[in-house]
């Protein structure tokens, strides 16, 4: 980018976002424009050290993100990146399926700037999309009002929702064509994005469209550490498929407390062959676009050293949604 930069718009810095063929530091230097007009309307710096702006909110199961947090994901370049181009492409597919109709958005978890609101309403009409905004954190969803009024963006919103979306039951669900849920952190730890879909989901049509579309934490077993240049997966299981779960539940009216157990026989699969096992989470956002390993916050890797001699039968991972949202293992005999 140039000295012009800072004249942009969030249309033109949008567009360059959009671009098929961009750089890392054009990625980086896009966002960092669209964080300083957000920060200049808003005074949200993602990095105030109010007590009230760095609380989590606690919810049904989880927590919520505190509204410092939740504006620092903006500058998450990769993670920011890729749900814009994600969201994007789904609107445009739904105008294809839907030519006629206004395309209603539900977005979950929308922290205090919006962006994939006030970024994506950049390129349409208030005619062509409809956003309803659900939030839990009354100082995020108030900054997320104020910076949309001054956007003039204020025709593109259908309704502002003030509640825990683990427990809400939507209004006029049969509308809606695409659900984003902005409630999600690596091996999907203390966020709600799993019991969100829990909940959600069943009460929006089939043909929904879903942002993130799905969560897989897989478990990699390999001879060296995943920062050797010379890594090589050895071996790999699937801990977590969330969208495989969800499809597989069979009440419909209620969150389950966790996930089946995933179970690896350490016999069968001679564990003491390797050396390293990793824990990755990948983010399927949208058709082809995912965020893989270290793109993202979203995606840093848990790497733990195989210590030998590795004396239990089996490695049990359980992924609870009582008391807390964690995914846990634990060695048996």
């Amino acid at each position: 980018m140039n000295k012009h930069t800072s004249t942009l718009s969030l249309k033109d810095l949008v567009s360059i976002l959009l671009k098929s063929a961009i750089a890392p530091s054009e990625i980086k230097d896009a966002i960092d424009l669209i964080h300083e007009q957000f920060q200049e309307l808003t005074q949200i710096t993602a990095y105030d050290s109010k007590v009230e702006y760095l609380a989590a909110v606690p919810t049904a199961k989880g927590k919520a993100l505190g509204l410092s947090h939740a504006a620092q994901c903006l500058l998450d370049y990769n993670r920011t990146h890729k749900f814009l181009k994600g969201m994007v492409a789904a609107i445009k597919e739904k105008q294809q399926n839907h030519p006629d109709e206004t395309i209603h958005i539900l977005y979950a978890g929308c922290g205090p700037y919006a962006p994939f609101m006030t970024l994506v309403a950049q390129l349409f009409s208030p005619n062509e999309i409809q956003f309803s905004l659900l939030e839990i954190n009354k100082l995020s969803l108030h900054h997320a009002k104020e910076l949309i009024e001054k956007l003039e963006l204020t025709d593109f919103v259908a309704d502002f929702y003030e509640a825990d979306a683990v427990t809400f039951s939507i209004p006029n669900a049969e509308k809606y064509h695409i659900l984003f849920s902005e409630t999600l952190d690596a091996l999907l730890y203390r966020e709600c994005y799993v019991p969100i879909l829990f909940n959600l989901v069943p009460q929006l049509p089939e043909a929904t469209t879903i942002i993130p579309n799905n969560v897989l934490i897989k478990g990699r077993f390999s001879l060296t550490s995943v920062n050797d240049p010379n890594y090589k997966v050895m071996r790999e299981d699937v801990i977590i498929d969330v969208r495989k779960e969800l499809d597989a539940y069979e009440t419909t009216n209620t969150i389950p407390e966790q996930l089946p157990e995933k179970t690896i026989d350490a016999k069968a699969i001679d564990i003491e062959q390797y050396h390293f096992f990793a824990l990755d989470t990948e983010v399927h956002v949208y058709n082809d676009i995912w965020l893989t390993r270290n793109e993202s916050s979203l995606t840093l890797a848990l790497e733990m050293e195989i210590e030998k001699p590795f004396t239990f039968n089996s490695i049990v991972f359980t992924y609870t949604m009582k008391d807390a949202i964690e995914l846990k293992f634990s060695l048996k005999d």
